[in-house]
């Protein structure tokens, strides 16, 4: 048997987790324009193809009136720039500016330290597998097409 008696209990490990991260992260990221969201949203933009705002908001699931206003205090704070999609005029890209990859160069050590504080219970392997697994599991997580758990057993 698994489960709350055995130290299996699934939810309440990922809100500890997150929990922790939270709070250890944040001081890192005090000075970054918007916090942790702020950071995450640049580096995703920096990760990804061009976004569009609704395309970032989707993936770090923020409401797109809040997606908004945070895309406007990066761009106001010289992080971020919106371009028109040369594929459709209609849309525009977020685009990280030179600005923006530096100040996430320089907060990435904090980062990492503080995530491997999180993760501190962890042999540096274990710490290793353990990322690839939940950023495994996080991309296929919500699919309908896709057994995450199969998907994970694979791997």
């Amino acid at each position: 048997m698994s489960g709350p008696a055995t130290g299996n209990d699934f939810g309440w490990a990922l809100g500890e987790l997150l929990r922790t991260y939270r709070d250890v992260v944040a001081p890192a990221l005090a000075d970054f324009p918007q916090g942790p969201r702020g950071y995450q949203t640049v580096l995703e933009v920096l990760q990804g193809d061009r976004p569009t705002q609704q395309a970032l908001g989707s993936r770090l699931g923020i409401d797109r009136t809040v997606m908004t206003y945070l895309i406007d205090a990066l761009e106001q704070a010289g992080l971020v720039e919106r371009r028109l999609n040369p594929e459709d005029r209609r849309q525009r890209q977020v685009v990280a500016t030179g600005r923006g990859r530096e100040a996430v160069e320089r907060v990435h050590d904090k980062v990492l330290e503080a995530e491997c504080h999180v993760l501190g219970g962890l042999q540096p392997d274990e710490q290793q597998l353990f990322r690839g697994l939940l950023c495994k599991a996080a991309a296929t997580a919500g699919s309908p097409t896709v057994d995450a758990c199969l998907t994970v057993l694979d791997g």
